[in-house]
């Protein structure tokens, strides 16, 4: 049945109960609309209410048949409460960038402390502490947290990457010039079509924070003879560079080769069935279609 502009008796566009049924309860008509939807009781439009705003009483909530925001009056409160609720919503806003000065201010001290650690690691653990002691407050507060930053930009550049390429274009003059060193391939693969390295965020990061352990460490094996810690560091860290980019550079050229003498192999037959057999079973399929 239709509803009419103005209905007999009001109902409740919540629980659809009428006027007649509770007598004794609160109507409200909080919008614009008319008919069935223009009357609910106001227990039920607080419950709605309570539903759409999800703890925030605050929030403003309209009507979903019309669209008109319900206009939502509150009591007076005390000068107390008043201030702990403005006190709550400065904190509420404060909370974000306070949090954001937090985490930006520990990786800070964290540089700092990385760097410090990596200059007593690299020059000797005594002559590090003599040369921070030395060094300028802010001179060591804006350059230690540099450490890290240069580190972790030198380790993204893909040097390796840029070798395999220069090989791979001129593996046929390579191979004019050297017998074997560059071969014909059966077909050239499609870019980055062979495993193509990623950029791993984590990799980066540790592997440029662990470099100048590793470069220390390679030091004092490869360089034994050299009594300056930081020429030993130094040696070793160029050392371990030139390695693995030689490794890398190899692996990276295996892989593409793999990858384009690839093969793909025919269907797998059955055991016993012949080329004839395969024809008189496809003709059967096509006559019976």
């Amino acid at each position: 049945m239709a509803c009419v502009d103005e209905p007999p008796e009001k109902h409740c566009w919540v629980c659809f109960a009428t006027e007649r049924e509770d007598r004794v309860a609160e109507w409200v008509s909080p919008c614009r609309c008319r008919g069935c939807t223009k009357w609910i009781h106001q227990n039920c439009l607080q419950r709605w209410l309570d539903e759409k705003q999800k703890g925030n009483g605050g929030g403003a909530v309209s009507c979903p048949q019309c669209g008109t925001e319900y206009r939502i009056v509150f009591p007076k409160m005390g000068p107390v409460v008043y201030f702990l609720q403005q006190m709550d919503r400065a904190l509420s806003r404060a909370s974000p960038f306070a949090a954001a000065g937090v985490v930006v201010g520990t990786v800070y001290w964290s540089a700092v402390t990385y760097g410090a650690v990596t200059v007593m690691q690299v020059v000797g653990h005594k002559k590090g502490l003599d040369v921070m002691e030395r060094a300028d407050p802010l001179f060591l507060l804006m350059g230690l947290p540099t450490i890290p930053v240069m580190l972790v930009l030198g380790k993204m550049i893909r040097w390796e990457d840029y070798v395999v390429r220069l090989w791979q274009r001129h593996s046929a003059k390579l191979n004019c010039l050297v017998p074997g060193l560059g071969r014909a391939l059966p077909r050239m693969p499609a870019e980055r079509g062979y495993g193509g390295d990623h950029v791993s965020v984590s990799r980066t990061l540790c592997g440029a924070l662990i470099f100048p352990s590793i470069a220390s460490l390679v030091g004092r094996l490869l360089f034994r003879r050299v009594n300056s810690n930081l020429q030993r560091t130094i040696l070793g860290g160029i050392a371990f560079v030139v390695i693995k980019g030689m490794l890398k550079v190899y692996f990276k050229q295996q892989q593409y080769l793999i990858h384009a003498s690839r093969h793909i192999l025919d269907y797998p037959a059955r055991e016993g069935r012949t080329d004839t057999e395969h024809s008189e079973e496809d003709n059967e399929d096509s006559g019976n279609e």
